[in-house]
């Protein structure tokens, strides 16, 4: 379990040292990675869903603990690159409400789904998610520096969940499910208050 949680951490850290680069070349480029790094750790519902994907992951342990989080930013890559585009995904806002009450509700229950279909649940969710980080780029922003900057957050935010995971899984059994049913519970019932427009 901790080589495929160190595996994993070293796959998001690799996706991401070249994008790191982005950050430096230019006074456009570095804001343009600043603008999509901050776009999502400014939301609720992206910084909910994100750890929770994380969490999930550490959950469902062994290839998962590093293929969920990598799949879900490559996916994510590809939803930006509709937004950008100006290519309309329905239901983009309920699409990441859901992923919050979703991912939140997995974690809760601790949700043992095959591989196969955590994957697609994770690659639905992050179609949405990337959509929405590509229709808010701002227009003077460079585009593959920005989204470099929504990949880098997003992985960061991976590692939190694993690392969450783990530390929880750390406090022993009977807290470790405890602690986790209740994380999970209230990032459902946050994302039950985003669907509702209450949060």
């Amino acid at each position: 379990m901790k080589s495929a949680i160190k595996s994993g951490l070293l796959a998001l850290a690799a996706a991401a040292l070249p994008a790191v680069a982005y950050a430096h070349p230019t006074i456009g480029e570095a804001a343009g990675f600043s603008h999509g790094f901050a776009h999502p750790i400014s939301g609720l519902d992206h910084v909910l869903a994100m750890v929770m994907v994380g969490v999930f992951a550490f959950q469902l342990g062994g290839r998962a603990s590093w293929l969920v989080p990598t799949t879900f930013v490559l996916v994510m890559a590809l939803g930006g690159t509709l937004g950008v585009a100006g290519i309309n995904v329905p239901f983009v806002e309920t699409g990441i409400a859901l992923s919050v009450v979703v991912l939140g509700a997995v974690v809760a229950l601790n949700v043992k789904a095959p591989l196969a279909a955590a994957l697609g649940i994770i690659g639905l969710f992050a179609i949405f998610h990337g959509h929405a980080h590509g229709a808010e780029m701002p227009e003077n922003a460079a585009g593959a520096a920005y989204a470099a900057g929504f990949m880098v957050a997003t992985a960061l935010l991976h590692v939190a969940g694993l690392t969450l995971g783990y530390v929880i899984g750390r406090a022993g059994e009977r807290q470790g499910v405890f602690v986790t049913r209740t994380a999970g519970g209230l990032a459902a019932v946050a994302g039950v208050g985003l669907l509702a427009g209450l949060i």
